[in-house]
């Protein structure tokens, strides 16, 4: 049942044109999301909670050696979109290959760019363009003390 939440980009770009024309509002999020955790959940539920779509971008594991270093993600690509595909919230999986989704924003012109309250408004990235057709860029509460670089900090601390 997941895996027909998880799309490539192309599928995913028909599948938003045929929401939209059917009057859904579609928010779009991305992220690592390498070890998932409770920061993770909420952000999530609070993301869906603004519109009818929700849709995840996940950093590919090239990406995040870009972004993170060489010595993540923990888990490969496929897990993380099967684990973000599971949870209710999420409408569809998909992912990008760049260290920032711009062009995947460009591609399926979502109404709303969510990230957590970490972020300021003017620089979550693709703001700008969906600002330029109407949409926003919003973000949600996040929660302090849940992070995955912490966590595995403390697992091979063995904490």
């Amino acid at each position: 049942m997941t895996s027909r939440k998880i799309k490539s980009p192309g599928q995913l770009k028909k599948i938003i044109f045929r929401c939209k024309k059917g009057k859904k509002r579609i928010a779009f999020t991305n992220g690592c999301f390498d070890i998932l955790h409770h920061g993770h959940i909420s952000y999530l539920e609070a993301a869906k909670n603004k519109a009818d779509i929700l849709v995840v971008a996940l950093n590919t594991d090239v990406s995040i050696k870009k972004i993170k270093g060489l010595s993540r993600p923990i888990m490969k690509l496929k897990d993380r979109q099967s684990i973000v595909a599971a949870l209710a919230c999420v409408d569809y999986v998909t992912s990008f290959n760049e260290t920032t989704p711009l062009n995947l924003i460009k591609e399926i012109k979502p109404d709303l760019i969510i990230k957590g309250a970490d972020w300021k408004v003017n620089d979550i990235v693709g703001g700008k363009f969906v600002s330029s057709y109407g949409g926003k860029a919003v973000n949600v509460k996040y929660l302090k003390g849940y992070s995955t670089t912490d966590i595995i900090e403390k697992i091979k601390n063995g904490l």
